[in-house]
């Protein structure tokens, strides 16, 4: 599939905002700097515990779309030429994005992945989500893996910093992917880590830029939109109102916010950000009056369970965890 057509829109305007050193986002440099050993697990995902396979009939309803062969940009583009997958009978099959947008009537919930993640991890990490989200409802939803290039690629630090570049550019991707959902299907978000500055930047391109979105404008879009934070790995001030994403919470009516108090590696995050002195969002939280009074609003802090450790599976195999993510992703979307 060919990774070179990409149009940008000529509404589309350079950003590369918001924290520029969170890039150095490995574990070697957020323990380094309390004067530890360096560990496998950081801002990336961490060794995943053992997980039972997802039954087949639990999770016959997950999709796969893939930015890894697509160059970095800088803008919203008009089109890309995604890498769509669907799992059949614990197979990835390829398909289109007209397959995968043709059931308006289902909810999509998209997962997006966080830092050093190969493709075959972002893969199982979603059929787990989706097997959560089917026992939260029974009556189904579509499931859409968005994965990224965010594998380690030579030194860590340096790889990083690759990886929260690469962030911003496919939150343009991201954006022209639900550009195309009709207007009228529920859509919700599970951001990860890095994942959560994909889907805070796709969010606020397509409010600042309505003619983006098929059919009517996202904001005033008739399906609901949830948008569901594990761990943001982005500035505690970026949704705010006069934060650099600001702009993306008046396109969802409900926020679900799951911060780590605790999390060693986000809690780096000021020395880390060049810019400002700010905190991470995954740490520091935000309050409700940040968020305008039309969105639903919860946050959970996970330190208990958690612990130090910033990884993904951690949150997967709690219970109260992932009732929290699943609830605030799929209850009440299609208006039930």
């Amino acid at each position: 599939m060919p990774s070179s057509r990409i149009a940008i829109s000529s509404a589309s305007r350079p950003r590369f905002r918001g924290p520029g050193s969170l890039c150095l986002l490995g574990a070697g440099i957020a323990l380094a700097c309390l004067g530890k050993p360096a560990v496998a697990s950081g801002l990336g995902h961490g060794s995943s515990p053992r997980v039972s396979p997802c039954p087949p009939e639990a999770c016959d309803d997950v999709w796969y779309v893939s930015t890894r062969r697509l160059p970095g940009i800088c803008g919203l583009p008009r089109h890309a030429d995604f890498e769509v997958e669907r799992r059949v009978a614990g197979r990835w099959e390829r398909a289109d994005v007209e397959a995968l947008l043709g059931e308006p009537a289902r909810p999509l919930v998209f997962f997006i992945h966080g830092n050093r993640y190969e493709a075959s991890e972002a893969r199982s990490q979603g059929v787990m989500i989706a097997r959560r989200l089917k026992a939260t409802c029974p009556a189904g939803v579509r499931t859409v893996v968005v994965s990224w290039p965010s594998q380690q690629r030579g030194r860590l630090i340096e790889s990083s910093r690759d990886n929260y570049r690469r962030a911003s550019s496919d939150g343009h991707y991201f954006a022209c992917l639900l550009g195309r959902v009709p207007s009228s299907q529920p859509v919700a978000i599970i951001g990860y880590s890095l994942g959560a500055l994909i889907a805070a930047e796709a969010l606020d391109d397509l409010v600042t830029h309505p003619e983006a979105s098929a059919g009517s404008p996202w904001a005033l879009r008739e399906g609901r939109t949830h948008l569901v934070l594990v761990a943001p790995a982005m500035r505690c001030d970026a949704l705010a109102p006069r934060g650099a994403y600001a702009a993306a919470t008046s396109g969802i009516q409900r926020l679900t916010l799951v911060i780590n108090s605790r999390d060693l590696a986000l809690r780096m995050f000021p020395h880390l950000d060049r810019e400002s002195d700010l905190d991470a969002l995954g740490v520091a939280g935000m309050s409700r009056r940040s968020v305008p009074s039309t969105v639903e609003y919860s946050a959970t802090d996970a330190a208990l369970v958690v612990g130090r450790r910033h990884a993904l599976p951690e949150y997967l195999q709690s219970g109260t965890l992932m009732r929290r993510i699943a609830g605030g992703a799929v209850a009440g979307l299609a208006g039930d």
